[in-house]
């Protein structure tokens, strides 16, 4: 896929907002821990990618009743669906000087069309020692779902299956889009949210 960029400043995917919170002590603290040992850049972004998929746990998996939506709400309880996770992959890694965007996904909300659809984040992070951007989906895997690391072929944790009518949106958006943050922001209770209020399109 060829993905297009919202901005062609590199800066504008670094900036500080109300969700991507990257100046909160516990995200300093956080980016400092994954930053240590690790020297080259693609090693920081892939320690940091896995420890956002692999430590913060998503919501609908382990059933969780708490909606997390700031950066630094994702960290403090360690769960979040995709939204949150992709505002805390994104802030850990602006925090190091890491340009880092929002992507979307619009899926079957189960595994075939009559569930219905729902709208799915994921992040763009750019690499300077390749001079390119590289998508990564950090929503935490599980049977069936085997998101990785890889600077070559895309494994994002979910393939698109054009038969259904799903889509790969290929903008790398500088900022979470408004439904997704309205979504987490109007809700209290997690599996209600994921199950009937998902935004359906962006």
């Amino acid at each position: 896929m060829n993905l297009i960029c919202e901005s062609n400043q590199l800066a504008d995917y670094l900036s500080e907002s109300d969700v991507i919170d990257l100046q909160h002590p516990s995200i300093q603290a956080a980016a400092q821990r994954l930053h240590s040992g690790h020297n080259d850049e693609q090693a920081i972004v892939k320690a940091a990618f896995e420890f956002v998929r692999d430590e913060i746990d998503h919501s609908w998996d382990i059933q969780g009743s708490i909606v997390t939506r700031a950066a630094s709400e994702v960290l403090q309880h360690r769960q979040g669906i995709c939204y949150a996770k992709s505002n805390l992959l994104a802030a850990l890694l602006r925090s190091l000087s890491i340009p880092t965007g929002f992507c979307y996904q619009k899926l079957t909300l189960g595994d075939t069309p009559d569930t219905g659809y729902c709208i799915h984040a994921l992040n763009a992070v750019y690499l300077h020692s390749l001079q390119r951007w590289v998508r990564l989906d950090a929503r935490g895997n599980k049977e069936g779902v085997q998101a990785e690391f890889s600077i070559d072929e895309e494994q994002l944790a979910f393939p698109i299956r054009s038969h259904y009518e799903e889509i790969d949106y290929p903008v790398i958006y500088t900022e979470p889009n408004v439904k997704t943050m309205d979504t987490l922001a109007n809700n209290t209770d997690v599996l209600t949210m994921y199950l009937n209020r998902l935004p359906t399109d962006l």
